[in-house]
């Protein structure tokens, strides 16, 4: 049997992890495409990025997967789904993904002045918070952004060293207490897996962890 094309359009933040997971699932067969993890602060630039490399390229695939959530495009990114025929992550962003069903959510009302950050994030918190926000240039403005948050959750997928003491690092800079969360990859790697066995592998529709279907 033939396997379909298949096209990975994703967020450079899920690089590492999505790279892992096609290689857990067997899956070569795909081509993979990252934007910039910046648009982690600019999400109203997501979809019309999406739009654009799709418009060009979708008829040459069988499948589209979207390597986001919503991811703050307040739902437009579904919109993206539809036009293309593609399917996305669930959730509303990767705080969210990366732990299981309801675990979000349950944060969130523990304290809703929490300030999230993936094994990325917190890697990269210099470059995508320090530096992209103008702190670096004007360190007055930390007090500003962040005199809302009461504390640091640090969602971790691989449970590293190095991400952990830049998450911890991260808090320090903020002035606020670090909860750390050993999440692993949670719907995430769940959803990857159904995605790749039902349309890459197979090629046929196949029950499993729910996508945001096309």
């Amino acid at each position: 049997m033939t396997r379909p094309s298949v096209l990975v359009l994703a967020c450079g933040a899920l690089a590492r992890e999505l790279e892992a997971a096609f290689k857990v699932n067997g899956v070569d067969n795909v081509k993979v495409e990252y934007l910039s993890a910046a648009l982690h602060n600019r999400p109203e630039r997501i979809c019309g990025m999406l739009r654009t490399r799709l418009a060009s390229v979708r008829r040459s695939f069988d499948r589209v997967f979207l390597g986001y959530a919503d991811c703050g495009t307040g739902g437009e990114i579904d919109s993206v789904c539809a036009e293309f025929d593609a399917q996305r992550l669930p959730g509303a962003h990767c705080y969210e993904f990366y732990l299981p069903p309801g675990a979000f959510n349950a944060l969130h009302d523990e304290e809703p002045g929490t300030f999230y950050l993936t094994d990325f994030l917190a890697t990269h918190f210099d470059r995508l918070v320090v530096e992209t926000l103008g702190v670096e240039k004007h360190p007055e403005l930390l007090d500003i952004y962040f005199a809302n948050y009461k504390r640091v959750a640090f969602i971790s997928q691989a449970g590293s060293a190095k991400a952990s003491a830049a998450a911890a690092s991260a808090a320090r800079r903020l002035g606020l207490p670090l909860k750390t969360i050993e999440a692993g990859w949670g719907q995430f790697g769940d959803s990857v897996a159904a995605f790749s066995e039902a349309d890459i592998i197979s090629g046929k529709e196949k029950a499993g962890p729910a996508l945001v279907p096309r």
